[in-house]
């Protein structure tokens, strides 16, 4: 068998923008891209790739933090955009006029694109339609599930098993109570269709380091309800008590919104 390594940097991850960067032998992907099209260059050229190179793009909902650039990085490159038919529904304005063949319509199963097999399944946030994303090669696999409310059996059945899982710890939950947000946004939060805790990562971590995955990059920390320290002690505290050892059974990460994080390589 051909072992065909995947590489994955987030270029991007918080509530000002999000974007993703996932390659293969055959493919470079976008997961997202919720910075300008400069901004999105820019990042890009840090981990020495170029926008131009950029293959498809993969959508997981319609949120401006998601979609700001994808219209403009289309219409640019002429790169094919990937979403649900709800997310086309409520994105298409956002992304405005690109061409008919360019707008890929996904239903939730997995699908093949050159030498890479994508499984869009269904996350839980307030949004039409919205997915996390497995992508698997031959020997590597690495799932995106962030802005999900909650970890459902789908998230749970999709992700497990990943070598590399970009996991949403959004907000330490006092802080979000005694926070500046207005109680409505505080309620949508930490609601079924909001995002994810520190708590619910650090749960979720132990299950998926007791199902061999073997690195987390933590996503979509918030910028006034989380501190990464906080977010790692919560998660490391965790895990030690499920005697998972972590920098042995599993390596942490975090993805920032104004850094570039390393591109890893999963084998």
């Amino acid at each position: 068998m051909i072992i065909i390594t995947l590489k994955v940097s987030a270029l991007a991850s918080g509530s000002s923008g999000n974007s993703i960067y996932i390659e293969s032998e055959e493919k470079k992907i976008l997961i997202d891209a919720g910075l300008s099209g400069k901004a999105i260059n820019r990042r890009l050229e840090k981990i020495d790739r170029q926008v131009e190179d950029i293959d498809l793009i993969l959508v997981t909902h319609e949120h401006n933090d998601h979609v700001h650039g994808v219209g403009v990085l289309a219409r640019k490159c002429d790169i094919p955009i990937y979403a649900t038919a709800g997310t086309w529904a409520k994105a298409e304005e956002k992304i405005g006029n690109i061409k008919g063949s360019q707008q890929k319509e996904i239903k939730q199963k997995e699908f093949t694109l050159g030498d890479c097999k994508i499984r869009p399944f269904a996350i839980s946030h307030d949004a039409q339609e919205p997915v996390g994303y497995r992508i698997k090669s031959s020997s590597a696999q690495i799932a995106v599930a962030t802005d999900t409310g909650e970890i459902t059996p789908e998230v749970q059945e999709h992700v497990k098993g990943s070598d590399l899982v970009v996991l949403e710890s959004n907000h330490d939950l006092e802080m979000l109570k005694i926070g500046p947000y207005p109680w409505h946004l505080k309620k949508r939060i930490m609601g079924e269709e909001g995002h994810l805790s520190n708590d619910d990562a650090a749960a979720f971590a132990v299950e998926l380091a007791q199902n061999s995955v073997q690195r987390i990059l933590l996503a979509h920390l918030s910028q006034d309800n989380n501190v990464p320290e906080l977010a790692f002690l919560t998660i490391k505290n965790m895990l030690i008590e499920a005697d998972i050892e972590l920098g042995t059974d599993l390596e942490l990460s975090f993805a920032h919104q104004d850094e570039v994080s390393p591109l890893f390589t999963i084998e």
